[in-house]
């Protein structure tokens, strides 16, 4: 943290609740902050903003297709970005009055860290809180902004240091350390400063809240600038990055060896309709959703085709490419797994990973995390060696891009800190398996059940896709969940998901319950209302 941003914070820390007179909105554009420069300092009144005009802009209020691709926004349903009611053509126009800030940092000789600050003129509720972003897009996403102003939070997001896409970060490693930790951190910090100006006292609480990309840049946040947040909203995190797309690429692979070892989508919803038809009553109700995917034990040997090949069964080369992808990615040399597979439970198998028809090449983030970590943009993922590599790239990743210290945590804890943790089971980009990996090394790197289960919680939701979307109930409000639960001591034992049809209205509401526990029907009732699950044992 930069003395200049740690001297204007200290200024307004003897403030208490009174809040005094800050500076005025447009007066922050003169404000001194070290490598700081403010280019909009400007009042926007009620539904009044319109997004700049940039081809690159991604908004992240909905979930993405892409690993990293952004997160269900924090408005709730109906809100910007949020998950339930007819879309409205202009999704700004019930956003309260807010000071914006635009504004560029730079850290470093090569950094152009584009951040955004939208503070509300009224009702203010003392809270700042940030989102993360997509892949390696270089964005900002306004949808989140415009849904935390109107909760009363001032909200933050940055670009992540660069414009567009991966090949920007190639021949800069200065903005790979931007978009691998350091813009988050930076944006943060200035965030604060600013927001201490503006209102004449700092920020009460800071609140991370993001998905996939957005859930590694949480945990790079949570290990290595513990002080930065009161508590993390975390969701299908692509993290360990490097292990993540290595295995990306050794699953592509196995299912593109030769035509004989490919599986198409309609073997794929075969599936998963064989999947479902034997699992789905295993939580007391048969309602489309596996509860948990674990407890499943499909054998795929049951699939075998008969009398030749056809999109209703599998032939052996493809019940070997199935059983491989469920396992998971393994070492050539030793066996051993280096990056866990995904359930046969789950609603789909890893599409995007494995390529939409035979022949395709992995996604290509998977590609672009090791050219940008090598920085070479020639690196062929053909000479890929599931050794040599992953050990270069482990050591090259650990602390640029990857957050495998869960030990680093406990700081948060200490201080009151909580973590919300939670993963779509339906996931095909990235296997809701890591999380259940880096949750149980959580608790146990730090004191076991007993002295993490107040601290950091994981909910797993049944049939959700990356970061929202999917058959399931799969959209609730991260944010008044980890809010009361740093503010007020309120745990979740629960939180209600809802679900949404095509015509935009909720058609279902379900419990999330705390990893391992599962929603399970009490017996009577509406299968598709909340109040007549409870949350036990699987």
């Amino acid at each position: 943290m930069k003395l200049a941003l740690v001297a204007t914070i200290a200024a307004f820390a003897g403030c208490g609740n009174a809040w005094a007179a800050g500076t005025s909105c447009d007066g922050l554009k003169n404000i001194n902050l070290a490598h700081t420069e403010i280019t909009v300092a400007t009042l926007v009144e009620k539904g009044a903003f319109t997004p700049p005009p940039n081809p690159q802009q991604m908004q992240m209020g909905q979930p993405q297709g892409a690993p990293g691709g952004g997160q269900a926004g924090p408005g709730g349903p109906g809100g910007p970005g949020g998950g339930g009611g007819r879309a409205q053509n202009n999704p700004y126009k019930n956003v309260p009055a807010f000071c914006r800030i635009e504004a560029t940092l730079r850290p470093s000789a090569d950094s152009e860290i584009k951040m955004a600050l939208w503070m509300p003129v009224d009702g203010w509720t003392g809270r700042l809180a940030e989102a993360g972003n997509g892949g390696f897009a270089g964005n900002i996403g306004y949808n989140n902004l415009a849904g935390y102003v109107t909760k009363g939070y001032a909200g933050t997001v940055s670009n992540t240091g660069h414009d567009g896409g991966a090949n920007a970060l190639i021949g800069h490693p200065e903005k790979l350390i931007d978009w691998g930790y350091r813009a988050v951190h930076e944006t943060t910090v200035t965030a604060k400063a600013l927001i201490a100006a503006y209102y004449g006292t700092p920020a009460k609480y800071s609140y991370w809240d993001a998905c996939s990309t957005g859930g590694r840049e949480g945990w790079m946040a949570a290990e290595y600038y513990p002080d930065d947040f009161n508590g993390y909203a975390i969701g299908d995190p692509a993290n360990p990055m490097t292990r993540l797309q290595s295995g990306s690429i050794w699953t592509n692979r196995v299912v593109q060896k030769d035509a004989a070892s490919f599986i198409n989508a309609a073997k794929f919803q075969m599936i998963h309709d064989a999947v479902l038809k034997q699992c789905d009553g295993k939580d007391g109700v048969v309602d489309g959703l596996i509860q948990d995917p674990m407890v499943c034990n499909f054998d795929p040997n049951t699939l075998l085709c008969k009398n030749g090949d056809a999109d209703t069964c599998l032939t052996a080369q493809q019940i070997d490419s199935l059983n491989k992808i469920a396992q998971g990615a393994v070492s050539p040399t030793t066996g051993k797994n280096f990056y866990p597979g995904w359930p046969m439970a789950t609603r789909q198998f890893p599409g995007p990973v494995l390529g939409n028809k035979q022949g395709a090449d992995p996604q290509g983030d998977a590609i672009d995390t090791f050219r940008v970590l090598f920085q070479d943009a020639n690196w062929d993922y053909h000479t890929m060696d599931f050794d040599k590599d992953i050990a270069k790239s482990d050591k090259m990743g650990e602390g640029l891009m990857n957050a495998t210290d869960q030990t680093k945590i406990k700081p948060i804890f200490d201080k009151g800190g909580k973590i919300l943790l939670y993963h779509g089971w339906a996931d095909p980009n990235i296997t809701p398996l890591i999380s259940v990996q880096y949750y149980n090394s959580a608790v146990e790197s730090n004191g076991g059940l007993a002295k993490t289960y107040n601290e950091i919680r994981l909910f797993m939701v049944p049939g959700m896709g990356h970061c929202g979307g999917g058959d399931g109930p799969n959209a609730f409000d991260k944010l008044d969940v980890i809010s009361d639960w740093v503010e007020k001591g309120k745990a979740p034992d629960s939180i209600i998901a809802t679900h949404t049809n095509s015509q935009g209205f909720v058609d279902r509401t379900r419990p999330l319950c705390p990893y391992p526990q599962v929603a399970k029907y009490k017996g009577s009732g509406n299968i598709n209302d909340a109040e007549n699950f409870v949350c036990a044992a699987p």
